[in-house]
């Protein structure tokens, strides 16, 4: 039996959506639905740091390493400050979670106590994932689709509704793009400071390799008329 959305009405497309991808669980076996759970709440988040220190040590190697490097800085950052704006977006709406006011549903996730508007997960995998996507196109739209996917598995799991999981898809966007020019003002010249570092300088640009001489034309022998001469 479903019972009334905290942010709509009883049958709201909101629960519709809820109910469609949380019911696929029970016709997928238990340890992909395991699998599934633990991706969503911890495995998507795991790899998203993995591409996060893939696209450093590609960056390191570029000419353009202390701004790039800036940039990947400022990816973790943004998700910490995305975390922190959701808070008290979280608290004044108090929507409980989808399991708390509907019934039939197959919580994945156990011990979820919190609100559930907006997903703070949704939040920051994909301030991490536009993070890494302002200096690596290649890695951040695999990092994005990795936050994509996370979003569909807090539905899935039933600890979210899709509205949940659409406004924290947003506002991690909205944090990392809206404070990126403030926060690579301030970080560049400290990724600056620490590539001079004779030290620490290897963390912002990775050597480079002395230049192979080119190598020396040789010498035209003497003609023969020159010996005899």
């Amino acid at each position: 039996m479903r019972g009334q959305d905290a942010m709509g009405d009883w049958d709201s497309p909101d629960v519709d959506l809820l109910y469609r991808v949380n019911g696929w669980a029970a016709s997928v076996p238990d340890w992909a639905n395991s699998t599934l759970a633990f991706l969503s709440e911890y495995g998507v988040i795991f790899g998203l740091m993995v591409l996060g220190l893939w696209a450093w040590w590609t960056a390191r190697r570029g000419a353009d390493a202390v701004h790039a490097v800036a940039g990947l800085l400022w990816a973790p950052l943004g998700a910490s400050a995305a975390y922190l704006v959701n808070y008290p977006i979280r608290e004044l709406v108090a929507r409980p979670r989808p399991f708390v006011d509907h019934d039939g549903l197959q919580v994945l996730v156990p011990g979820k106590d919190g609100f559930s508007f907006v997903s703070d997960h949704s939040a920051l995998v994909m301030a991490l994932a536009v993070g890494i996507f302002l200096v690596n196109r290649r890695l951040g739209a695999l990092a994005v689709l990795l936050a994509l996917f996370q979003g569909f598995g807090r539905v899935y799991t039933a600890v979210h509704y899709p509205t949940d999981v659409v406004g924290g898809l947003a506002l991690g966007t909205a944090v990392v793009l809206l404070l990126a020019p403030v926060a690579l003002a301030l970080l560049t010249p400290l990724t600056r400071a620490v590539a001079a570092s004779p030290r620490a300088g290897r963390l912002v640009c990775a050597p480079r390799a002395p230049a192979e001489p080119e190598p020396r034309e040789e010498e035209p022998a003497p003609h023969r008329r020159d010996l005899a001469a």
